[in-house]
């Protein structure tokens, strides 16, 4: 899954990385190294230009909310818990195959958190059996450091109880769209803990390839069985992990030191 990441890039970085033609200043985020649910988060995607003349698509880079809320929800209550998609099916589940269809976004981030826990204590844990243990943190980005293109999708959901002229009254949301992990060997693995994706976690954000950016983004591209093949997940062995201190885990938390590889796990968690 992808419930934590870091976003610590600026606007002008993601503007030229991704090529967009349209961010609006104010709209600046601050850096953020604990990014969770609910938040304002960056998201590139192709819409034509609100009152622009003509239907072609710009390239934009926006804020969002993380943690989407389908158009036809009645509330948006149920936002903080829909932050993930599931490759697998989200062409075909009602709350996401609408903006599959049309509405796709990139969420860039330098990379994402995963705790781990492992087989035993997961198994004792499911029984009832022990109390959860400490979990180690790790973090998990591009092995070369360039951005994590997760694939996402975005929504607009109208507030009707808001009059038109209300800021409020439209919400922007989005949720990343998360495969299975990768069981080949990580890239400059850690000399001691989980040796592949799928030993920290058994899913992952699906990163898109910059090859598979322009597809992903083209609102014109409709067709389940085409856009479902741009889901397939990337080459093995582009991903590093590393463990991270346990200060992550508190939302409170945040700055460039949550980033700092330890040399080995924290003592009191489980690896």
């Amino acid at each position: 899954m992808c419930g934590r990441y870091a976003a610590s890039r600026g606007p002008e970085d993601l503007a030229g990385v991704f090529e967009v033609e349209k961010w609006e200043p104010e709209e600046a985020l601050a850096p953020d190294y604990n990014v969770a649910p609910t938040k304002e988060v960056y998201a590139v995607l192709d819409r034509p230009l609100k009152d622009a003349a003509g239907p072609r698509p710009v390239r934009q880079l926006r804020r969002l909310k993380w943690g989407l809320v389908p158009s036809w929800a009645k509330t948006p209550e149920g936002g903080a818990r829909m932050i993930n998609a599931r490759a697998e099916t989200v062409h075909e589940k009602p709350s996401y195959r609408r903006a599959f269809a049309t509405r796709r976004c990139i969420v860039p981030a330098d990379g994402y958190y995963e705790w781990v826990t492992g087989a035993a204590e997961r198994d004792l844990e499911v029984e009832g059996r022990k109390k959860r243990s400490r979990k180690q943190p790790y973090f998990v980005l591009p092995a070369d450091g360039s951005v994590f293109a997760m694939a996402g999708l975005y929504e607009f959901w109208r507030d009707r109880t808001l009059p038109d002229e209300h800021p409020l009254a439209w919400w922007a949301t989005c949720s990343v769209i998360t495969t299975e992990a990768e069981t080949d060997p990580l890239a400059d693995g850690p000399a001691e803990g989980p040796r592949t994706l799928a030993d920290i976690h058994p899913r992952m954000p699906l990163m898109l390839t910059p090859d598979r950016w322009d597809a992903w983004l083209d609102p014109a591209r409709t067709d389940v069985d085409e856009l479902r093949a741009l889901l397939t997940p990337p080459p093995t062995g582009l991903m590093r992990a590393y463990p991270v201190s346990t200060a992550v885990s508190s939302v409170r938390n945040n700055g460039p030191e949550l980033l700092k590889e330890l040399t080995g796990p924290e003592e009191g968690t489980l690896f």
